[in-house]
């Protein structure tokens, strides 16, 4: 075989395997999303509760997903998520006081989240509490900010940005979350996300609709990782 034939196949293989591994990169990302809904009464205000989980799982990486960039949450059709009145929180005093720096009718929710830490051939799991206050609109759209506020092995606190507007259907609204990178120790990559559960529903903010469509209240979530796999994930709540 000539040399640029030889070194043509050679290209071509170097081309499948990048492209193959790159695609067991994307894949090794599995994620979940379980939503619940109480009181689950038609027409009725609720508390709607979000837990999200991120695993690797290619064999070898102790189950640790690269960091998570941004996260977009479908929720369904017709439930009602209304933050007109709601005060609203800069970020800014978030970053500088921390939860109680903002007025407390602007507190929508709280939750607990779960990361990996790395810390040489080890990972270390950090717990952090999480707050969602209302955040100043951007244009026409609705903000959420949520606060994570981490202390052992790291004390660290971050602030991600959600913002809400409509969607398509079977859905009715998506909340965009664009959550920073979290620093660990030097050299080290930054914190993965593997859990996150949060509810939100302060007085009247979230209202089921007065329907149910067949096969019950969709939701959706699609995740952007540091190195640029995705993974998605569906589930859907039973009709009352």
């Amino acid at each position: 075989m000539r040399a640029p034939a030889r070194a043509l196949l050679a290209g071509l293989a170097l081309l499948g395997w990048a492209m193959s591994a790159s695609a067991a990169a994307q894949a090794a990302t599995v994620a979940s999303i379980r939503p619940s809904l109480r009181p689950d009464r038609l027409g009725a205000s609720a508390a709607l509760t979000l837990a999200l989980g991120y695993s690797n799982s290619e064999e070898g990486e102790a189950g640790v997903p690269a960091p998570v960039r941004t996260i977009v949450v479908r929720l369904p059709a017709g439930l009602r998520i209304d933050l007109r009145g709601v005060q609203s929180c800069p970020a800014d005093r978030l970053r500088r006081q921390g939860a109680g720096g903002c007025p407390s009718g602007s507190l929508l929710g709280r939750g607990r989240a779960t990361l990996e830490v790395h810390a040489g051939s080890q990972t270390l799991p950090e717990q952090a509490a999480v707050w969602a206050f209302r955040g100043p609109d951007r244009g026409a759209s609705p903000t959420l900010e949520l606060l994570s506020q981490g202390y052992t092995p790291l004390d660290e606190r971050t602030i991600s940005i959600g913002v809400l507007a409509g969607d398509g259907a079977p859905y009715g609204s998506k909340l965009t979350v664009s959550i920073p990178p979290i620093p660990t120790l030097v050299y080290e990559p930054d914190a993965s996300l593997t859990s996150l559960s949060l509810t939100i529903g302060r007085d009247r903010s979230v209202g089921l609709p007065s329907s149910c469509p067949a096969g019950g209240f969709a939701f959706a979530a699609a995740s952007t990782f540091a190195d640029g796999s995705t993974a998605t994930a569906t589930a859907s709540v039973s009709c009352p």
